[in-house]
């Protein structure tokens, strides 16, 4: 079997495709991500999305503004209750 000379230029070659796959396979990972939003949200991370204490986001689940799901303890929001609270508190805007 005779043997086959690399030259610099073909390792550049490698190098470039290289890192258009890696790329490529990077997108495709963030895309996927994206789509698939977490359905389901601990307290933490709806104050965290909300910017809101404690007190506020208890507020919301005591006068049922926010409906919850309460599973061994943990307080569990669905991210389409939260989508639609927020479309039903949005304000119009002023046409001057």
């Amino acid at each position: 079997m005779p043997a086959e000379i690399l030259t610099t230029d073909d390792l550049r070659e490698f190098k470039l495709e290289l890192i258009e796959e890696f790329k490529r396979i990077l997108s495709t990972i963030q895309n996927s991500n994206s789509n698939h939003t977490k359905k389901l949200l601990k307290s933490s991370e709806v104050q965290e999305l909300l910017d809101l204490s404690p007190n506020s986001l208890r507020n919301l689940r005591v006068k049922r503004v926010l409906p919850y799901t309460k599973i061994n303890g943990i307080i569990y929001y669905d991210r389409s209750d939260i989508d639609q609270m927020i479309v039903r508190f949005k304000k119009p805007a002023r046409i001057k």
